[in-house]
């Protein structure tokens, strides 16, 4: 992979708006089944849990096996992890009704008041699938390339809105097919001045753009005197 390849595009970010609720700031992660967003979070919690009071919310649809594979892979503590069985579409637990995991992020800072990300996870689902603002601070958007070379094309919503987008396994490029320049075109086409960024999560190739997205947009702490 090239510089230019794994290199983020990051312009100035946007002032976010204020947020609607109290507490830790939430990072929403979407993206379809496979395509990586329970690694994202174990690597960003390994990375960052010494600096950061972190925690997680998982939704899957009949099972907690995203909140298994976290406690059992990463380095939150159980107590810091909550499984959802949201029983229906994925999206709705993270857009239409969000009150599961709402209830949840509650239960978490009741349990660690000191907590200040909590990430929420959506269940593996369609380009479309985006976060309730009410929910969620931020969002980042997990795709993977074995997908294929086209899936930026397509711009689901998910990837146009989300504050990040990833595209993971980039490994997987020449088994598939796949030219990660491509990529990178059609995602500056739809992404503009939005951050994006090639990862590796098998080696943590890349995981450092998102780390410093994490500390440059979201907790800004670049600004702390």
């Amino acid at each position: 992979m090239s510089a230019a390849t794994s290199q983020q595009q990051v312009d100035a970010p946007e002032q976010p708006a204020p947020r609607s609720h109290p507490g830790p700031v939430r990072i929403g992660v979407g993206g379809p089944v496979g395509a990586g967003k329970t690694q994202l979070i174990e690597r960003i919690t390994r990375a960052m849990s010494r600096e950061v009071s972190m925690a997680a919310v998982t939704n899957d649809i009949y099972t907690i096996e995203d909140a298994k594979i976290l406690a059992a892979q990463g380095v939150l503590p159980v107590d810091r992890i909550v499984g959802l069985e949201t029983g229906g579409c994925p999206h709705t637990a993270i857009r239409e009704d969000t009150s599961m995991n709402e209830a949840a992020i509650a239960e978490l800072v009741e349990r660690h008041p000191d907590l200040e990300v909590v990430f929420v996870e959506s269940g593996g689902d369609n380009l479309s699938a985006t976060f309730s603002p009410e929910l969620v601070d931020f969002s980042i958007y997990v795709i993977d390339v074995a997908q294929g070379e086209k899936i930026p094309r397509k711009a689901g919503q998910g990837m146009i809105k989300s504050d990040l987008f990833v595209i993971n396994k980039t490994d997987l490029a020449p088994h598939v097919g796949a030219d990660l320049a491509v990529m990178e075109a059609d995602s500056k086409v739809f992404r503009g001045d939005k951050p994006f960024c090639f990862t590796n999560l098998k080696t943590d190739e890349g995981l450092e753009q998102v780390i410093e997205w994490i500390h440059h947009d979201v907790l800004m702490t670049d600004l702390e005197s």
